[in-house]
């Protein structure tokens, strides 16, 4: 209900904002100047149709329209599929998916490589006349199976009895598919199927592994057919694959046929066992046509007229079963774009786009399931607030080296195991950690460790770079110098380094963090220094003409001509910096965005994978809208001269 409300409202919304677009454009004043950004202001019902559409795509391409307003369609498609699973292997071998009958295929194919052979036994120089003689006799025996398999004269009665009888059941079948009360369904395998419908779930649900907090694989598409009509395919698919499995257990084998292939194989075994080792190319030949040989043996080659009654039967009762499907072929087709409901073994199954792109209200399910503490992913939230002792937060600001540089020694216990505390023992506890003071709440999770990486990383790169760039772009000394050591690393890919800097610094966050450093610091250190460079030399004489100092220049002058391409690189560097932080918790990580995705990849937990993809398309644009209002705030100036 909630899909189908959803799908309403963008449609209503997209129709109304384009009209008021429309309108609004018409009554825009004629003289508004080309060019101007204040034309570019606003907008607000343009992203609303945007952004609506691309929800609109999403839900139709990813089924979620089709789950929306008919739920019960991918059980029912799973029930057609299972026919069509069960009639693919009887329907190819006729000409009905495929161009020719598939003893036609088989006999053609198998002639081509009895062709084959024999022109490679008369070519051959390993072998002698006597030898291509006998092989290219055992070749012209094996042809001769053929014609035993497609004479319908030497058919045996008991094959086509069995022949007719399928034909038969075909025919029954499709007799009984028409009517209104197929299939007869007991009192007791009715409730015990509402059982089985209770247990398996609807389509797409999401269920939580108890005690673990780990999310387990949405459900597909339910197997155990829900409607009468899922349970009318269902019972045919279950005779078609009786008659299927028939079929393909018999074998057109008449006597004549049995006696010729056993003495052909006896007669190739007896010749082979005379040869020396050195006929091993004779031998290789022979062992060839013995496979050819038993290829036939085991291939389905009738007659040509033989099975023509069964070929009607499967071509009506396909027809029935189209028929018999009505409306759902239609939303087969128009709601299940670039992709179908497919049956395989003992499950039921999306292919096409409905896979690797889930359903909105799935991804929005399992999101709000992964957001709960309780769950999260692999034990740890998504985000949340964990109480941690301020301690903790001073050891980790204060460095050990403290305690170290203090005169005298740490404490030494005494004989009798008790150990005093002494001045630099206490602060070594201090610098660690090593005390309990009162608790404060702290950010804590996947996303939050995501996010100060890119920050911290992001921090780094601009307290050393900016300066550095300032620096470069002031000075011949320091441009000469720095310049070739930056543009040495630059076009090195971050993901380059990973190896070597997680391998040096570990997997936790001081290798991720100074990755992220690496990444910032070219970026920022060119920024900064394009922005020193390019100010207007006229602007500098005029401070110089006012008595302005170097620090007052660099203070009043080029630092805020800088500032827009400094904040122009901090944006530029906030992507990069995401973008490697992921590849970054793919190679080595514990938690975090790029963690998450990752297992989630492993398992083909599509949903999981667009969630992350999603946090961290909000957390980018989060970083950079917060950049544009401090654009705004610090550089009011930009764009106009």
């Amino acid at each position: 209900m909630l899909t189908q409300s959803i799908t309403i409202l963008i449609l209503v919304s997209i129709v109304g904002c384009i009209l008021y677009g429309r309108r609004l454009i018409k009554t825009e004043k004629v003289d508004a100047v080309f060019g101007n950004p204040e034309r570019a202001k606003g907008g607000t019902h343009w992203i609303i149709v945007g952004g609506s559409a691309i929800l609109l795509v999403w839900l139709y391409y990813s089924w979620d329209i089709a789950k929306g307003f008919y739920p019960k369609s991918a059980n029912e498609l799973c029930q057609v599929a299972k026919i069509n699973e069960s009639l693919l292997g009887l329907k190819y071998q006729f000409p009905i998916e495929e161009r020719e009958f598939k003893s036609t295929s088989i006999i053609k194919i198998e002639n081509k490589n009895l062709g084959k052979i024999t022109n490679e036994i008369q070519n051959s120089q390993g072998i002698n006349a006597q030898q291509k003689s006998t092989l290219i006799g055992f070749v012209n025996k094996t042809s001769q199976l053929i014609p035993l398999l497609t004479n319908e004269n030497l058919m045996e009665m008991d094959t086509k009895i069995k022949i007719k009888e399928m034909t038969d059941e075909l025919r029954l079948l499709s007799s009984n598919f028409q009517k209104k009360d197929y299939p007869f369904e007991t009192s007791a395998a009715k409730n015990e199927r509402q059982i089985a419908i209770s247990e398996q779930g609807d389509w797409g649900i999401t269920k939580i592994q108890s005690g673990t907090g780990s999310i387990e694989n949405t459900i597909e598409v339910p197997l155990v057919p829900a409607t009468n009509k899922g349970l009318k395919f269902h019972s045919a698919a279950e005779e078609l694959t009786i008659i299927n499995d028939k079929f393909f257990k018999l074998r057109n084998h008449n006597p004549q046929f049995k006696n010729s292939i056993k003495q052909l194989k006896e007669d190739i075994k007896i010749y082979r066992k005379n040869l020396s080792d050195a006929d091993e190319v004779a031998s290789d030949y022979a062992k060839d046509i013995v496979k050819i040989a038993r290829r036939i043996e085991y291939a389905s080659i009738y007659p040509p007229s033989a099975l023509n009654e069964m070929q009607n039967a499967i071509v009506e009762f396909d027809n029935l079963q189209k028929a018999e499907q009505g409306g759902l072929r239609l939303v087969d087709i128009f709601l299940f774009p670039a992709g179908t409901i497919v049956s395989s073994g003992t499950s039921c199954s999306e292919q096409g786009s409905g896979r690797w792109l889930p359903k909105p209200s799935d991804t929005l399910n399992k999101f709000i399931l992964m957001s709960k503490p309780s769950v999260g992913y692999k034990n740890i939230p998504l985000l949340w607030i964990d109480m941690m002792d301020v301690s903790k937060i001073i050891g980790f600001i204060l460095p050990d080296w403290i305690a170290d540089i203090l005169p005298g020694d740490y404490p030494v216990h005494s004989s009798d195991g008790v150990v005093k505390q002494n001045f630099k023992g206490q602060v070594l506890k201090v610098v660690t950690g090593d005390f309990k003071l009162f608790k404060i709440p702290v950010p804590y999770g996947h996303i939050w460790d995501s996010f100060l990486r890119v920050f911290l990383g992001l921090v780094f790169g601009i307290l050393i770079g900016v300066p550095l760039g300032l620096f470069m772009g002031l000075n011949r000394f320091a441009k000469g110098f720095f310049d070739p050591l930056i543009e040495l690393y630059r076009p090195v890919p971050p993901l380059a380094w990973a190896p070597l800097i997680i391998s040096v610094l570990g997997i936790d966050n001081t290798g991720k963090v100074f990755l992220l450093f690496m990444v910032s610091l070219s970026i920022m250190i060119i920024s900064a220094r394009a922005g020193a460079s390019g100010t207007q030399l006229s602007k500098i004489h005029a401070a110089h003409s006012l008595g302005a100092s170097k620090k007052q220049i660099l203070r009043y002058v080029i630092f805020p001509n800088s500032l827009p391409e400094i904040l122009t690189g901090i944006r530029v560097a906030v992507g990069m910096c995401w973008g490697t932080l992921v590849a970054a918790e793919f190679l080595a990580g514990t938690t975090g965005i790029g963690f998450v995705e990752n297992v989630a990849k492993k398992y083909f937990q599509y949903e999981v994978i667009w969630i992350t993809i999603f946090i961290m398309g909000m957390l980018g644009l989060l970083f950079d809208v917060t950049l544009r209002k401090i654009i705004d705030k610090t550089i009011p100036w930009r764009g106009k001269g």
